[in-house]
């Protein structure tokens, strides 16, 4: 182990960057920069640096007043000069990983990022790649391409994989408390790891390697994808069987041991339940093995905007409407209760398949006062506490914001399909 770089964390006189300032690195570097590292907050796009720096975020777990106090304490320095990754002692990647347009990895952001730190890095340095990937990806975008420059593990390059596990909007779990695992390239990469993130985190998990730590991230999400597919299917045979599926799931529930519950809705959203398990699913196709779970269960999930259509469909029918020019409500476009992130939401499928229905569109979210469609047209918001859901020909729920009083619901709405169990009724209503 480098002792220079372990003394300097103990001392906490380490200069630790975070590259990427997103829900995932701004939270971060903010905990390192709160107990006392230096700690440079980078990212490519101006006008985030610029945002940070005036002491505002739009990142829902970090306020305001927060950035502001580790900004005046000089300990956050937030950049978009890579320059100054040449001063650091370890750098945390925390950059998107999305699928293009194939459904492969785009691991783009990481490869950048390695090339920003072979240019501008100059001294023995600790790595961690935070970014969700696939198995082995630590090793050859990270590893690979700098050993290549002449650098030496365990001498100049002590390299980790540890998965960002943040749930934004939870108000018990945030970065400090939840279980960090690390795995690295080496013993010395391990010992360097658990200390740097033991500054910051309460639990440290420690495995052999970073394929490991890859593999966790992907199983952990794949397992929540493949089990809310499964309630999404037992949702449909529900209603084509005439049971209520809510109060079947509270039945369930109430065993002691052997189940655990997961909802149905709309679909899936966010950035890990929709593209983890198709990270994996292209990785082990590299080997010859194909995961029927994985595809069925995306196949499931990807397909229940298209049912909730469907459902709407079928209910103005039952009214004797057309969906075509009917007035339709959307309440909730975030892909989960009481945050504003938009990333993978099935609500905004929703809205695009009613309006190629041409179905009239209005949505009201109070966390996402607006946004573009595909055609780049900017949406509004209505107004929750002016909202008159009487004047809808359909109200169809599919974010669970508690702003949604549910009595209001219930009093107003002349038709509804609730996806997410909101109204005090058996869904849908009449």
């Amino acid at each position: 182990m480098n002792h220079t770089i372990s003394n300097k964390i103990e001392n906490r006189d380490a200069i630790v960057a975070v590259m990427g300032l997103g829900y995932v690195g701004l939270p971060l570097a903010l905990a390192f920069a709160e107990r006392g590292f230096k700690t440079i907050g980078f990212d490519i796009s101006e006008m985030t640096v610029e945002q940070v720096k005036n002491g505002e975020t739009s990142v829902l777990d970090v306020s305001n007043h927060r950035l502001q106090t580790a900004l005046f304490e000089g300990k956050l320095v937030p950049t978009s000069d890579p320059g100054l990754l040449s001063q650091v002692d370890a750098v945390i990647i925390c950059v998107p990983t999305p699928l293009t347009s194939s459904h492969e990895p785009d691991v783009s952001a990481i490869e950048s990022a390695v090339s920003l730190i072979k240019a501008h890095i100059i001294k023995p340095v600790f790595i961690s790649l935070e970014s969700t990937t696939y198995p082995g990806c630590t090793r050859e975008v990270i590893v690979k391409p700098l050993v290549e420059t002449g650098k030496h593990l365990d001498e100049d390059l002590f390299i980790c994989f540890s998965p960002e596990r943040v749930d934004p909007g939870n108000a018990l779990y945030h970065t400090e408390n939840t279980p960090k695992v690390v795995g690295g390239i080496s013993e010395a990469s391990i010992q360097i790891g658990e200390m740097l993130y033991k500054q910051v985190i309460d639990q440290v998990v420690v495995v052999s390697s970073p394929e490991v730590a890859e593999m966790s991230k992907l199983l952990e999400n794949t397992f929540r994808c493949v089990n809310i597919a499964f309630m999404n299917e037992m949702s449909l045979m529900c209603d084509r069987l005439g049971i209520d599926i809510w109060e079947t799931l509270d039945a369930a529930e109430t065993k002691p041991f052997g189940f655990m519950r997961f909802n149905p809705g709309p679909g899936v959203g966010g950035h890990c339940i929709p593209l983890d398990p198709m990270y994996l699913s292209w990785k082990a196709k590299q080997t010859n093995f194909f995961s029927r779970f994985i595809e069925t269960a995306q196949d499931i999930n990807s397909n229940m905007p298209k049912k909730v259509v469907e459902k709407a469909t079928n209910l103005l029918n039952e009214q004797g409407a057309a969906i075509s020019k009917s007035k339709i409500l959307l309440l909730g476009m975030s892909y989960k209760k009481n945050i504003n992130d938009l990333r993978e939401s099935p609500s905004l499928e929703v809205y695009e398949e009613l309006l190629s229905k041409n179905a009239i569109v209005e949505y009201c979210d109070p966390y996402v006062p607006f946004f573009k469609t595909k055609s780049g047209v900017l949406q509004n918001s209505l107004d929750w506490e002016t909202l008159h859901l009487k004047d809808f020909d359909l109200v169809i729920l599919l974010t669970n914001h508690t702003d949604f009083d549910r009595e209001k619901i219930n009093r107003e709405a002349s038709l509804l399909l609730d996806t997410r169990h909101r109204s005090s009724h058996k869904m849908p209503v009449h």
